[in-house]
């Protein structure tokens, strides 16, 4: 069985994931650029595998957006986005927040019709490998 850790910022929390991811979905909606302060958000979801808490589960908190399927779970110290179980028989992971390689590529990106004006813009930048000089 495949088993994945991960961590928030501050490194309070830690936690493994036994099992594989069934999609890898980069959203474009605007609750999740708010969500992100990105262009969009980078999520794995799972219908099977099993999230166990390994330190910090009780500085582990979670917001649901009323009037909407969108929820999200974060450290409330450094606010790190966290996996998510607000939808019941469905385990949401931010793949930023994996300390292990997630070996899935991205299923489809979705809500495109609402991605950020710069977006596209972002292929043409200049790549540093580190800060610029």
């Amino acid at each position: 069985m495949t088993i994945h850790r991960g961590s928030c910022l501050c490194g309070t929390v830690k936690f493994e994931i036994e099992g594989d991811f069934d999609s890898f979905f980069l959203c474009h909606c605007k609750h999740c650029q708010k969500d992100t302060g990105s262009a969009h958000a980078a999520n794995l979801f799972s219908q099977s595998a099993q999230l166990n808490w390994q330190s910090g589960e009780e500085a582990v908190t979670s917001f649901m957006l009323p009037g909407s399927r969108h929820s999200k779970s974060f450290c409330k110290h450094c606010g790190s986005a966290l996996p998510n179980t607000q939808n019941r028989g469905l385990l949401v992971v931010p793949a930023g927040c994996l300390d292990t390689p997630v070996a899935i590529a991205p299923t489809a990106h979705l809500f495109t019709k609402s991605k950020a004006e710069w977006e596209d813009a972002m292929a043409a930048a200049p790549e540093f490998t580190g800060l610029p000089e």
